[in-house]
């Protein structure tokens, strides 16, 4: 039982996270993309397009602190210390973005700045998680069951070189959305911006290939003893290749954003295969970083069983509800 419960919530919380970049990654990139259009009726649709969702996106942000904190809590513990000054950064971005969001509407004047404010948190926001990844596969100094290194550890040319590709990745992903969403000249000019996005995106795979070739991180050898995660990588260049095709032709709105999610997914299984079955890599397992058996328990019968069956019927409903095209001029607000 002990162990079932732990394996349960490491699916729940490799789950969530999954499901919060496929969602949450789409609405920060249509908010950074937001900066590229300067035309105001298809900068309303491009809201108008994540509107119904954003905020539910974020929901899962949540579950991923929460199974953290109380399924893991020496994870948190570490993570928190370092990483507290991203999570500071993300927390203060999606908050300004938040807020952009809805006083952008009722200003005219001071519109601007709320423009600039709804880029910069969505961004922002998406730096600084690409700035943790890098880090964490760097590697994060970890004496016993704490954090030893520095809060500045993830400014280093690595992180942050991740974090400007999960800008590029997210910001292709939102593209991806907008063709998926909506119709005539914003989705035309999103087709547009799908190539040159995924070709930024393919340039910083490959920047940070070399830089951890140069680093002789540990997760190369984890690859050297893993040889079925190569596979992922050509999965990967197989769905770049499709999604080049299909911005030749146009055929298919629904392409894009099935074909960047292929792409986060094999990303994602590639960092998992890497990193398992350390929680804090290479220093805490899934076993030693679990919380003891009657917290995983309790925390079973409360979120486990009510919570987030919630959770995931909310989405599917919202989802349901707002299918479909976006039609220029139609505003949720």
């Amino acid at each position: 039982m002990p162990m079932d419960l732990q394996h349960f919530w490491g699916a729940v919380l490799a789950l969530s996270i999954l499901i919060y970049v496929l969602l949450d990654g789409f609405d920060l990139g249509v908010g950074i993309l937001f900066g590229l259009n300067r035309d105001e009726a298809q900068r309303r649709d491009m809201m108008g397009s994540i509107a119904p969702v954003w905020d539910g996106n974020e929901t899962w942000l949540i579950v991923v602190g929460t199974v953290l904190f109380g399924a893991f809590p020496v994870v948190y513990s570490i993570f928190l210390s370092a990483f507290y000054l991203p999570v500071a950064l993300l927390l203060v971005a999606l908050i300004l973005r938040g807020v952009a969001f809805e006083f952008r509407y009722k200003t005219h004047r001071g519109r601007w700045i709320w423009d600039f404010g709804f880029v910069a948190g969505s961004a922002v926001a998406s730096f600084v998680q690409g700035a943790a990844i890098g880090a964490m596969v760097a590697g994060i100094t970890v004496d016993g069951r704490n954090f030893a290194g520095s809060p500045f550890d993830w400014v280093a040319p690595f992180p942050l070189l991740c974090g400007f590709g999960l800008v590029a990745g997210y910001a292709l992903l939102g593209a991806a959305w907008l063709v998926l969403k909506t119709e005539g000249e914003l989705r035309d000019w999103a087709w547009h911006w799908i190539p040159r996005l995924m070709t930024a995106v393919i340039v910083f795979v490959g920047l940070a290939l070399v830089g951890t070739l140069i680093g002789d991180f540990r997760v190369v050898d984890r690859w050297l003893a893993q040889p079925w995660l190569f596979l992922l990588p050509v999965l990967a260049s197989l769905a770049a290749w499709q999604l080049y095709r299909a911005c030749a032709k146009q055929r298919s709105d629904w392409h894009p954003y099935a074909l960047t999610s292929v792409l986060f997914l094999t990303a994602y299984l590639m960092l998992a295969g890497s990193f398992w079955p350390w929680l804090v890599p290479y220093d805490l397992t899934l076993a030693q970083a679990a919380a003891p058996q009657a917290s995983l328990e309790f925390l079973f019968w409360g979120a486990g069983v009510v919570v987030l069956p919630v959770i995931l019927v909310y989405t599917g409903v919202v989802y349901w509800v707002f299918r479909g095209k976006v039609a220029p001029g139609q505003q949720y607000h």
